[in-house]
Order: C-alpha cells, then sequence, then structure tokens
C-alpha cells in the first residue's frame, strides 16, 4: 500500500517538471500571475463541484492560510526568482525545501530528526546543483531571497497540511486549498499584469493540462502522499521535478546533457530514496510514541495527543 502511495506521490513532482516547457513553449509569455490563477481556478472549481462541500468555522481561515502557502505565495515567489536568476540557480535554491521540512517538522509535529535525513537531503541539494547550475549563472539578490521564500512557503504549507489533517477526503481539502489560493491570486493578477492576447487552441489545451493535470491531479496526490507517510517523508521527492525538467529539456528541446549532469542526477535519485526511507522511519516513530503517550494518557487527554490536528469536519447529527 505504502508502496503505491510513493509512487502515485512521485508521479506529482515529475509532472511539475514539465511546467518549464509548457509556460515557455504554449502559453502566453510574462504573465506569471495570470498563469498561476488560471493554472488554480479551473481545477479547484472542477474539484468543489465534485465534493460540493465548503469549508466551516476554523476551516475556512486554516484553509487560507495553506492556499497562501501552497500556492499564492509559492508560486508567486516561485515565478519572481525564476525570471531574475538564470542558469538553474532558483531551482538550486528551491532544494533546500527539504531542509526546512525537516526542522518545521520536528518543532510542529516532533518527527525525530535524523542524521541520515540530513545527509539525504544536502545530497539532494548538491545533485540539483549539478543538474541545474551553469558558470556563467548570475547571482541576484532580490531573486535569491525569492526563491528561498518560495521554498520555505512550500516548507510550511507541507508541513501544516499534515498539522492541519481535517476529517475529510483528499480531493476536499485539494479543492479547498486550490480555491483559497487562486481566489488570492486573483488581485495580484489583475493589478500588476495585462490581460491575456486572444486565445489558440494551443493555449486552451495547455491551459487545460496546466490546471486540471498540473494543479489538480497533482496536488491531490501531493496531499494525499503528506497525510499517509507524512512530510518527511514526501518533501524530498520534489526533487525529482528540477531532474524532469532536464530530461524533457533533453528529449524535447534538444538540450545538451552533461557528464555533471548525469551525476547531479545520481545523486537526486539517491537523495530522494534515501531522505524517503528516512522519513518514513521517523513518521513510523512519531506515530508509535504518540499512540504511546495516548494509551498511557487519559481519554481526554489521549484525545489532545493524537497525531491528527484537525477536529471532526462532519455535519452534526452525522454518524
Amino acid at each position: 500500500m505504502l508502496r503505491l502511495s510513493l509512487l502515485a506521490t512521485a508521479v506529482a513532482p515529475l509532472i511539475w517538471g514539465s511546467s518549464y516547457i509548457v509556460i515557455t513553449e504554449f502559453l502566453p509569455p510574462d504573465r506569471p500571475m495570470t498563469l498561476a490563477m488560471w493554472r488554480a481556478l479551473p481545477a479547484a472549481l472542477l474539484l468543489l463541484l465534485i465534493v460540493r462541500q465548503l469549508p466551516r468555522g476554523k476551516w475556512i481561515w486554516r484553509v487560507t492560510v495553506l492556499g497562501a502557502l501552497n500556492f499564492t505565495l509559492f508560486w508567486t515567489l516561485m515565478n519572481i526568482g525564476a525570471y531574475r536568476l538564470p542558469g538553474g540557480v532558483a531551482a538550486t535554491v528551491g532544494a533546500v525545501q527539504p531542509l526546512i521540512v525537516l526542522a518545521l517538522s520536528r518543532l510542529l509535529i516532533g518527527t525525530p530528526l535524523t542524521a541520515v535525513a540530513a545527509v539525504a537531503a544536502m545530497t539532494g541539494l548538491f545533485g540539483v546543483g549539478l543538474l541545474t547550475l551553469r558558470p556563467e549563472a548570475a547571482l541576484d539578490g532580490p531573486g535569491i531571497l525569492a526563491a528561498l521564500g518560495g521554498a520555505v512557503s512550500m516548507a510550511f504549507g507541507t508541513v501544516l497540511t499534515r498539522y492541519w489533517k481535517p476529517d475529510v477526503s483528499a480531493v476536499t481539502f485539494t479543492a479547498w486549498q486550490l480555491t483559497a489560493g487562486g481566489l488570492l491570486l486573483v488581485p495580484l493578477a489583475l493589478l500588476s499584469e495585462p490581460a491575456l492576447p486572444p486565445l489558440t487552441l494551443t493555449n486552451w489545451v495547455a491551459f487545460a493540462y496546466f490546471s486540471f493535470i498540473g494543479a489538480g491531479l497533482t496536488y491531490l496526490l501531493w496531499f494525499r502522499g503528506i497525510a499517509l507517510m507524512g512530510p518527511t517523508a514526501v518533501a524530498p521527492i520534489a526533487l525529482l521535478s528540477p531532474a524532469m525538467a532536464v530530461v524533457l529539456g533533453w528529449v524535447w528541446l534538444d538540450q545538451g546533457l552533461s557528464f555533471w549532469q548525469l551525476v547531479g542526477m545520481g545523486l537526486v535519485l539517491v537523495s530522494v530514496l534515501a531522505g524517503q526511507w528516512a522519513g518514513m522511519a521517523a513518521e513510523r516513530t512519531r506515530q508509535a510514541d504518540a499512540a504511546a503517550a495516548a494509551t498511557a494518557a487519559t481519554p481526554d487527554d489521549a484525545a489532545a495527543a493524537s497525531p491528527v490536528h484537525g477536529g471532526d469536519l462532519r455535519p452534526q447529527g452525522s454518524a
């Protein structure tokens, strides 16, 4: 079961790796906020039509925070970093995310921090650097801060998605977050960018792929993976995204693939496997500790010690 969940979760960053080609080859240029908005909202509305359920009470502000972290802030800062940082610098800075997730998971949900997980995360960072950096790459202060901010935003979103785990399906939770993130992007897009030019059939097909596959499906798989395996096990898998981007650039755009890029790809794969194994072991330890604490506590204390921090979202009177 967990092996299938791992493979399903890995599909998400592999699809995300195609975003660069979709944006640069098939969508209108110079509209990062508008593209992000149209990436989120169509998929969000479709998922809402499927689940027919809206957040209530405290989940309104929690979902707003998660939507801002996982989509609005992350996509905005990622786009700024990508525009300002050439030569894969943004991807390399963004690869610090697994390290941040390790620290936040230890702080917020008590997941043990192991040496294997830390070394795996640093190995992945080095591997992404070999994959994407070029000797001529220039550093830009605001771009570095934007890329780092994007990594921090997604790291917080990844951990809080597990910390605030509601009693709803992964489809519903994904719909809520995508809707919140998309709505927050609307004023950013309208105030900062001109309207889209007339769209071709190719543009429409690209938008459909970008939204329904690149956002709706992938984040459903991603959030489901976080719920099942924990953030420390899932975060390293995100490093497959820059690896896939390099492979697609080689296959689709006829870009070169150097020896050191192949070495970097190997390091990324090793770091993903080692980090996922270490993350799963740490999550099992955390759950065992929580279960032991719950067993030793009174019934009221046991509920407070539960590893699920969401509360019951079922309508009143439901079984």
